[in-house]
């Protein structure tokens, strides 16, 4: 092989072959930082590239996602939050679903500024890749001063933004990058049993509540039934009419 010099030479070094070797690794050590693409062994011992997410990633032309729905009771139109996600290392044991972009729409104009912000910012943290969860934590932390707000089965909303990033936890716990947290064995038991004791006294309790007697009356022992009250300097039940005094 012949190279042509059109330069004066000025120095020169020999390389040594311990030398060649770790620059190569110190280059796959700078290509697997930059996230771009990263050598790996599989389990059955061959090199395999695998790509990572990184900010120059290129959109494909077709992403997969999810839409979800916020309906806040603050505001009369309800927000559409859509989260694309991009598949790397398609069809080989390390696929990985990581988010891409994230879109917000809505009817109502006064939130359009942020939103447009929110959606670059969150969209630029994702092609940034690495971890990606602290935005959840982030989200969540943001509070109203105006005051939240109590979602439908009683769950409390700090902020329409908190309400994001719990919309956002949901989804990266359905493609895998959050565990969902659950109980073990002994705690399920637990609430099981402590929930049935409860519905239990409620129910006691809706019994008593839905009486067509006076609150307070007291069980009669002749119709077992709590409708005895005190009438006339007398214990007289309302349901059945026996009295002490005859």
């Amino acid at each position: 092989m012949t190279i042509k010099i059109d330069r004066k030479i000025v120095k020169y070094q020999v390389q040594k072959l311990e030398d060649r070797a770790a620059d190569k690794a110190a280059a796959e050590a700078r290509q697997a930082q930059s996230g771009e693409s990263e050598l790996v062994r599989d389990k059955n011992g061959h090199t395999a590239k695998v790509i990572r997410m990184h900010e120059k990633l290129e959109r494909p032309e077709v992403l997969i996602g999810s839409t979800y729905k916020i309906k806040t009771p603050i505001s009369d139109h309800a927000m559409y939050v859509t989260i694309n996600d991009i598949v790397l290392n398609e069809g080989t044991e390390y696929e990985q679903r990581r988010p891409f972009e994230v879109f917000i729409n809505s009817k109502n104009l006064d939130h359009f500024q942020w939103i447009v912000a929110l959606t670059r910012i969150i969209s630029a943290v994702f092609r940034k890749g690495g971890d990606v969860t602290f935005l959840v934590d982030e989200l969540k932390a943001v509070f109203d001063p105006r005051g939240g707000y109590w979602q439908p089965g009683g769950k409390f909303m700090p902020s329409i933004i908190a309400e994001l990033g719990y919309v956002i936890e949901k989804h990266l716990q359905t493609i895998g990058l959050i565990r969902k947290t659950q109980l073990d064995v002994h705690q399920q038991k637990l609430i099981e049993q402590k929930r049935a004791e409860f519905e239990a006294r409620a129910k006691q309790a809706d019994a008593f509540a839905k009486s067509h007697f006076p609150e307070g009356a007291q069980l009669c022992g002749r119709c077992s039934t709590a409708a005895v009250v005190m009438m006339d300097g007398c214990m007289t039940c309302l349901n059945c009419g026996d009295s002490k005094c005859g």
